[in-house]
């Protein structure tokens, strides 16, 4: 049985108990689940009889925070101006626009089938169930989502940062964080020690270059 039917088949709102939007692109299939029912899916994915998904390939946060938002109101770039072109969407799903989502990547070994499943998450209530208890190779993929995100994963054992330092302030993948951060580090020779201050430098915007017009490109029209 393919993925495709099985998931229509199986994955059904009255067989579940709650809603689960499915959406299907480029020929994937994604699942969008509530926050608190994680881990009723998690199991069913994990030991169902026509799913065995029993390989996690990866965990990651996503922040949508303007997400779809045009910067510049211009449909082309020129000798005058610069364009960066962005689609505007409405929403992220037809069912929760929320700013944060974790996104999980399965595998089947046996039956050779992926999926993908996005739980959206309020900024107010950043947290959700740690799915440790399933896949073990979770264990550093929900702390680095934790490190760069800030998103708390409730009931794992060890949860703490993995790529910055013990004192970093922040979460660095947020799309809201500054990037010459808020601490900065250096050496004091006279305290012969590593010390941490506040950022010193001034945020500034950088603003794109003009793009020429480039004479390579122009049609010759007369010929020449």
């Amino acid at each position: 049985m393919e993925l495709n039917s099985t998931i229509r088949d199986v994955l059904r709102d009255k067989t579940l108990g709650f809603q689960l939007e499915v959406l299907e692109n480029y020929g994937e299939i994604t699942l969008v689940c509530p926050a608190d029912k994680i881990l009723e899916l998690c199991s069913l994915l994990k030991n169902g009889e026509h799913f065995q998904f029993d390989t996690l390939i990866d965990l990651c946060g996503v922040d949508y925070l303007k997400y779809g938002e045009s910067d510049w109101e211009i449909d082309f770039a020129s000798g005058t101006g610069f364009c960066r072109g962005v689609e505007k969407i409405e929403s992220i799903t037809s069912a929760n626009p929320a700013r944060f989502a974790v996104v999980y990547h399965f595998l089947s070994t046996k039956l050779n089938h992926r999926v993908r499943v996005k739980v959206f998450l309020a900024e107010e209530v950043l947290s959700i169930s740690s799915v440790t208890v399933l896949w073990n190779a979770a264990n550093w993929f929900e702390r680095e989502a934790y490190d760069l995100y800030g998103i708390l994963f409730e009931g794992h054992q060890d949860l703490r940062r993995l790529l910055t330092d013990y004192g970093f302030v922040g979460h660095p993948f947020r799309k809201d964080f500054p990037v010459s951060g808020h601490i900065e580090m250096r050496y004091d020779a006279t305290l012969q020690r590593v010390v941490y201050e506040p950022v010193e430098i001034e945020p500034r915007i950088l603003v794109p270059k003009v793009i020429r017009n480039d004479n390579r490109y122009i049609d010759d029209k007369e010929g020449h």
